[in-house]
């Protein structure tokens, strides 16, 4: 080791000092050709450079090219998660506003209306004088009716004087049993026709007072249906019946609502109500629940409601139609879907949902259907991704790619 190291420095020196002792144009030579050799390698390691960085390209353009035809022969599928309900379902409803008391008023006697005092619009008392009609023929039976209360009182009067005095009689056996016995019966007898004529005479009193109407209750009066000179035939009659007026107490009003069979378990008294109606836009009147048939009608399948309303300014017409919204609390929360989600099969109901690319049918319970989306109480989850007009060749473990909602109705 120690030999060589001592020989290197003498190599080179003797090499360097050949050089030098070399011609000058061979030292250019051998340099010359030196730079040429480094410039093709240069170039070749360029080359290969761009070979490698085309193919890798390529491959790289052909590995893409081969993803995204992979990707676009997917079937492309728009969804949407299903919206959860509230707590609460509001449902409007049709009414009919009446009045809380109303009454068609009727004559209780025959005769002719002799004058009417209130018209339609008039708002009367209780037991104002409303109109007042002739009845001859009563006059003339009240009179005779009086007239053979007098003369039954008379023969009462008699038969006690000759019952007295029989029994005076019969204690000096001055008359025989048989006659005080027959005074007797004649007295009694005489005492029941004349309570009979007292009947009478109330009951001919009464249908005279009858010709004088009078108003039932305050109320306004909604209808007159007769004028002076009609005949008037009274309500108990069995022939065509007149009602005179028609009165109607406006201050508190009552809705009569069919509520479906489906909502009838939220229905409870005490629940509010809002009324809306056509000649008041934008404008609710509040009522109450008061009562409920407690029963199903068997043959609309709905329970019948009551809802009372104050009118003290009588703003509500009765007779108006209004629109009732009632707040009814729902069973459970629940999920609403698009009804273009729907796949309709012989198993039953089904909506396709998208769980790591892949289709998965799920078997759903529906319940109420509001026209373009459709309760469904069971078979979805809040994050699930449901495909929108899923075709009717789709199944179950379907690869597809979700895409942004285009079609007109789709949902994003």
């Amino acid at each position: 080791m120690h030999v060589e190291i001592l020989m290197m420095p003498q190599t080179e020196d003797t090499q360097t000092n050949r050089e030098q002792t070399l011609p000058s144009s061979d030292v250019g030579t051998r340099k010359a050709s030196r730079k040429s050799w480094l410039l093709l390698a240069v170039a070749a390691i360029a080359v290969a450079a761009l070979l490698v960085s085309g193919i890798w390209s390529r491959v790289k353009a052909n590995t893409t090219l081969r993803a995204e035809t992979a990707q676009a022969a997917l079937p492309a599928v728009s969804v949407v998660s299903p919206k959860q309900t509230s707590p609460t379902d509001e449902i409007i409803l049709p009414g009919n506003v009446q009045p809380f008391i109303t009454s068609p008023i009727y004559s209780r006697t025959n005769g002719y209306l002799r004058k009417w005092y209130f018209d339609i619009g008039a708002h009367v008392k209780k037991g104002q004088l409303l109109a007042l009609i002739e009845t001859p023929e009563v006059d003339q039976q009240l009179q005779q009716a009086r007239s053979n209360l007098l003369t039954a009182q008379a023969n009462l009067e008699l038969a006690s004087i000759t019952k007295n005095r029989y029994q005076a009689l019969l204690k000096s056996n001055a008359v025989a049993q048989q006659d005080a016995d027959n005074a007797a019966g004649t007295y009694n007898a005489n005492k029941a026709i004349v309570e009979a004529d007292k009947a009478a005479v109330e009951q001919y009193s009464a249908l005279v007072s009858f010709e004088r109407i009078y108003a039932p209750f305050d109320g306004v009066i909604t209808a007159r249906n007769t004028d002076i000179g009609d005949l008037i035939n009274s309500g108990s009659s069995t022939g065509a019946k007149t009602d005179l007026f028609h009165i109607a107490q406006p201050g508190k009003l009552r809705v009569y609502v069919n509520v479906p069979e489906d909502y009838s378990q939220g229905i409870k008294n005490g629940m509010t109500a809002d009324l809306r109606l056509a000649e008041f836009p934008g404008r609710k009147f509040q009522g109450k629940l008061v009562r409920t048939a407690e029963a199903i009608n068997v043959t609309t399948r709905t329970l019948l409601v009551e809802i009372d309303v104050d009118n003290p300014t009588g703003t509500l017409l009765a007779g108006s139609y209004a629109e009732v919204h009632l707040a009814v609390p729902t069973r459970a929360s629940t999920s609403l879907l698009p009804v273009n989600t729907l796949i309709f099969r012989s198993e039953g109901l089904h909506v396709a949902i998208v769980k790591d690319g892949k289709v998965v049918l799920a078997a759903v319970t529906p319940g109420h259907d509001f026209g373009d989306q459709i309760e469904i109480v069971a078979g979805v989850k809040p994050d699930d991704k449901v495909i929108i007009n899923p075709p009717d060749s789709i199944v179950s473990g379907q690869a597809v790619q979700i895409v942004q909602a285009t079609l007109p109705g789709d949902t994003k």
